[in-house]
């Protein structure tokens, strides 16, 4: 009788659920409930979350410069966390006043950052100068190669960012260079798209030539919001608002019971055009985060 009821569940457009038995009505019945729970718990299992801790991130401290490498950067290396798909860098960065990057080289990468706190002045080899601020994305494409070099040219306040590179799926594309700005209220209690692949491109957000979209949010205390993946795999990171050292901070609860805190991250693994996450303020501060969807 449970094979029927599951059976006629999944081809329902097909056929119409009749008992011919009045003593199977109970066991029919309780048959399709269990056959529902069975394949709600199906749909849930095709997305996999993996918490990569805060505390388990490389970090390094240059005085000037306070960084957190989500996976293998300059002398952090950790075999288990080169990349996630095209996903190769995610730095969480505090740079102090008057301090900076000098100049140096880059090519076959997609590099960009988003400023979470203070101002970031950024020049390169293709002539452009820019000081930008909370809100904005500052993207290079650097193909073939550029130099380029990011200061902070304020002379008393820190500047926070997230420095992300990601593998382009062409090579020697040639170097190009935009910024974008979205308010606070853009994000607030929505996921604001601000990366997508060129492929699917329109004037509101910025090109990248990969398989990847990125997403900026604020949520409320309480708030929640569904993502549906479109790619084979995911990211969300939780921005470390709360400062250099955490307490009392942002935290997020994902749908199959993950819990975040400010400074950690989750490697999701799904099924695509099928699995969606349930992401959920359950802090007593705003989060901030930011979520790749990605192959």
């Amino acid at each position: 009788m449970l094979f029927y009821a599951c059976f006629l569940l999944r081809h329902a457009h097909k056929y119409t659920i009749k008992v011919a038995y009045k003593n199977e009505r109970f066991l029919f019945k309780h048959s399709v409930k269990l056959c529902l729970f069975t394949f709600q718990r199906t749909m849930s299992s095709q997305i996999k979350i993996s918490r990569r801790p805060s505390n388990e991130r490389g970090h390094a401290d240059h005085g000037w410069l306070k960084s957190f490498h989500t996976w293998s950067f300059a002398s952090y290396h950790d075999p288990h966390f080169s990349h996630h798909g095209c996903l190769r860098v995610l730095n969480e960065d505090r740079v102090q006043p008057t301090s900076g990057f000098d100049t140096h080289s880059h090519q076959e990468y997609e590099i960009f950052s988003y400023i979470v706190d203070g101002e970031l002045q950024h020049k390169d080899s293709m002539g452009n100068t820019e000081i930008i601020h909370r809100g904005e994305v500052q993207f290079t494409s650097a193909g073939t190669g550029i130099q380029h070099s990011e200061y902070n040219v304020n002379k008393s306040l820190w500047v926070h960012f997230i420095q992300i590179w990601v593998k382009p799926n062409q090579s020697k594309l040639r170097p190009s260079y935009t910024t974008k700005k979205w308010s606070d209220n853009d994000k607030l209690n929505r996921l604001c798209l601000l990366i997508d692949d060129i492929k699917n491109i329109n004037k509101d957000i910025i090109p990248i030539h990969a398989s990847l979209s990125m997403y900026a949010s604020i949520l409320e205390q309480n708030q929640s919001i569904e993502h549906q993946f479109q790619r084979s795999k995911g990211y969300i990171h939780l921005i470390m608002r709360s400062g250099y050292k955490v307490n009392n901070g942002a935290k997020l609860r994902l749908g199959d019971g993950t819990i975040l805190e400010e400074g950690d991250g989750a490697f999701i693994t799904c099924d695509k055009n099928q699995s969606k996450l349930t992401i959920e303020n359950i802090g007593l501060i705003n989060a901030e985060f930011l979520l790749f969807d990605l192959d």
